[in-house]
C-alpha cells in the first residue's frame, strides 16, 4: 500500500498538532477512575466534541467529520503524541458506536450517538460474568418477555464492567431464549444504569481505584427500543463489538508509538546496551504495528473485514504494551516505585493480555480460523 501522505492528510495533521497544542491539558487531569477525574475527562470530552475532534470518522450528522480511517489513524497518532488526557468515552465511542451504526435504527443512532460523541452519555461495558470470562458464550443472564408485550426483564450478574462506577448506561448480551446454548438464543441490550433493579458495586483495582465494577441485575425492565439488532442474534451482534476492541479501533498505533517515544528518551539515559537495544527493538515493533494498522484501514476501505486477524492484533498490541512498560520499570531501576506515569501504565499494561479477550483464547482463535488448524 501506499504509505504516502496526502495534502489534504498533511493539513488535517496541523490542524489537529495545533489545536492540541493549543488546548490539551498542561498538567496531567485527576484519574477518570475517581468521581473528580471522571467529571473533568468528561468536560475535556465536551472540548473535543466541540472542536468536531472527538469522533473524526463519524458521519457529521452524529458529531464526527465523515473522515476517512487513515485520517483517525492521523488523529490517534497526533492526539497520544500531545500527552492529551484518556479517552473517558472510550466504550462507547471505540466499541458500542461501530456496532450501533452496523446494527442499529435510524431512531437508536440519532438519540444515542450524538450524546455518546459529547461525552453526555458515557458507555460501561457489561460482557463478562462471574464463571463467564473469555468464554462469553456461557453467560448465564436472562431477558425474559415482559408482560406489556413489549419490553423485556433482565436478570443477573455481569463483572469486570469498565468505567461502570461512574458510567451512564451499559450494553451487553443476554440470553432471551431459555433453551438456548451457548452461541444461540442470546440478545444485546443497552440500557441506562440509573434503570430500577441495577445495582453497581465497585472492584478495586490494583492501585486502589475503581476502574471497574460488578453489575447486578434484578427484575430490571427494559423497553422494546434498548434491544441492538435482530432478536436471539446478540452474538453476531456482538462479534463486531469484540473484532473492533481487539483490532483496530480500542488501542490505535499512536498510543504505542508515543510510549515507544518516550522509550527510547528513558534509553539513552542509561548506559545499559542490552536494555538500550530492547528499547530499540520495542520502537521497531510498534512501528510495525503501525504499519500493519493502516494496512488494516486499506482493507476495511475496500469492503475487506478484519474477522480473526483481528486476534492477532489484539495479541500483539497487548503483550507490545507491557514488555515496553516492563522495559522502562528496568531502566528506572530504584525510582520505578516513585515512576508515576510509567508504573500507572504498568499496572494498566497487566491487564492487557486478559481483557478484549484473553490471549489464550485469541491464540485458539488464530489457530483455528488464521492458520487453519484442527481443533
Amino acid at each position: 500500500m501506499d504509505l504516502t501522505f496526502t495534502p489534504h492528510q498533511q493539513e488535517f495533521r496541523a490542524e489537529v498538532r495545533d489545536w492540541l497544542a493549543a488546548n490539551a491539558p498542561a498538567e496531567p487531569l485527576p484519574s477518570m477512575d475517581t468521581a473528580e477525574g471522571f467529571e473533568r475527562h468528561r468536560e475535556w470530552e465536551h472540548r473535543l466534541a466541540e472542536a468536531r475532534l472527538a469522533v473524526v470518522s463519524w458521519p457529521e450528522e452524529y458529531g464526527g467529520r465523515g473522515a476517512d480511517l487513515i485520517d483517525w489513524l492521523i488523529f490517534e497518532e497526533e492526539y497520544w503524541a500531545s500527552g492529551a488526557p484518556g479517552r473517558v468515552s472510550q466504550n462507547g465511542i471505540f466499541l458500542l458506536a461501530p456496532t450501533l451504526m452496523a446494527y442499529g435504527t435510524d431512531e437508536q443512532k440519532r438519540r444515542h450517538l450524538p450524546r455518546m460523541a459529547r461525552a453526555d452519555d458515557v458507555w460501561a461495558q457489561a460482557w463478562s460474568e462471574p464463571e463467564s470470562g473469555s468464554d462469553l458464550a456461557s453467560l448465564r443472564a436472562t431477558a425474559r418477555p415482559d408482560g406489556d408485550g413489549v419490553g423485556w426483564r433482565l436478570n443477573g450478574q455481569k463483572t469486570w464492567s469498565s468505567r461502570a462506577v461512574h458510567a451512564d448506561w451499559c450494553f451487553g448480551l443476554f440470553r432471551t431464549d431459555p433453551e438456548s446454548e451457548r452461541h444461540r438464543g442470546l440478545t444485546y441490550f443497552m440500557l441506562p444504569l440509573e434503570t430500577e433493579g441495577v445495582t453497581v458495586r465497585p472492584i478495586a483495582q490494583l492501585d486502589g481505584e475503581h476502574g471497574f465494577a460488578e453489575i447486578f441485575f434484578d427484575d430490571v425492565y427494559v423497553p422494546g427500543d434498548g434491544v441492538l439488532g435482530e432478536l436471539g442474534q446478540g452474538w453476531k451482534v456482538a462479534m463486531a463489538t469484540t473484532s473492533s476492541e481487539r483490532g483496530l479501533t480500542l488501542r490505535s498505533p499512536g498510543r504505542f508509538m508515543a510510549t515507544a517515544d518516550r522509550l527510547l528518551e528513558l534509553a539513552r539515559e542509561s548506559d545499559d546496551q542490552t536494555l538500550r537495544d530492547a528499547a530499540v527493538e520495542a520502537w521497531t515493533d510498534s512501528e510495525a504495528y503501525r504499519l500493519h494498522t493502516f494496512r488494516a484501514a486499506a482493507r476495511l476501505a475496500e469492503g475487506i473485514e478484519l474477522g480473526a486477524d483481528s486476534s492477532l492484533m489484539k495479541v500483539f498490541w497487548s503483550e507490545l504494551d507491557l514488555r515496553m512498560h516492563e522495559l522502562a520499570l528496568e531502566l528506572l531501576g530504584p525510582q520505578a516505585p516513585v515512576a508515576g506515569r510509567w508504573l500507572d501504565g504498568f499496572l494498566f499494561a497487566l491487564a492487557g493480555p486478559i481483557y478484549a479477550g484473553t490471549n489464550e483464547i485469541q491464540r485458539n482463535i488464530i489457530a483455528e480460523r488464521v492458520l487453519g488448524l484442527p481443533r
